[in-house]
């Protein structure tokens, strides 16, 4: 019998923006440090496996719920990345959301503790901080405590000048030179 060969999965990658008033060039979105799976230790979207016959939206918010509690809404497609994973022996493309809480308040859970470490809100020139320093070394010899899971790494790499807000309506979303 012969063996199949892998499959290309389609995972779905979500910006939850902090507020409906983040800074345009500057937004501040949910990462959780991932656990237990391909990627373990870098810092990654929430997000998942999209399921046969499901909408990316839809997906977007059943990976939210299940391992956050938020509700989102306005989620709206951003753009793809093609990632490769020799050593893990995964390929993906990574269908990007953005989207905001169905209230400003409502604070994410760790509802899955064997995925995630943690979760916390960094600003877009942070991710871009990270992934410059993951390339260089500390003066200790150590590298950066903030690694990036590749499909977020290849969202900077492969898409130059996109950011989550591009794929919001700019009512309500203020651009730095209004700060």
């Amino acid at each position: 019998m012969a063996t199949s060969a892998p499959k290309v999965r389609v995972g779905v990658g979500v910006f939850v923006l902090a507020s409906k008033n983040e800074d345009r060039n500057n937004p501040r979105f949910l990462v959780g440090q991932r656990k237990g799976s391909h990627g373990a230790g870098t810092f990654a979207l929430p997000g998942g496996h999209l399921e046969f016959g499901e909408e990316t939206e839809e997906c977007a918010a059943r990976e939210l719920l299940e391992e956050t509690g938020l509700k989102i809404v306005n989620v709206r497609y951003l753009t793809a990345t093609n990632d490769y994973m020799p050593e893990e022996k995964k390929h993906y493309i990574t269908l990007f959301h953005v989207c905001f809480r169905e209230s400003d308040e409502d604070e994410p859970q760790l509802l899955e503790p064997d995925k995630c470490k943690s979760w916390e809100w960094i600003a877009w020139n942070d991710l871009l901080r990270w992934i410059q320093n993951s390339h260089s070394q500390s003066t200790d010899g150590e590298s950066s405590k903030h690694e990036v899971f590749l499909p977020l790494l290849n969202l900077v790499k492969q898409r130059p000048g996109v950011r989550p807000t591009d794929a919001q309506p700019t009512n309500g979303l203020r651009s730095s030179d209004e700060a």
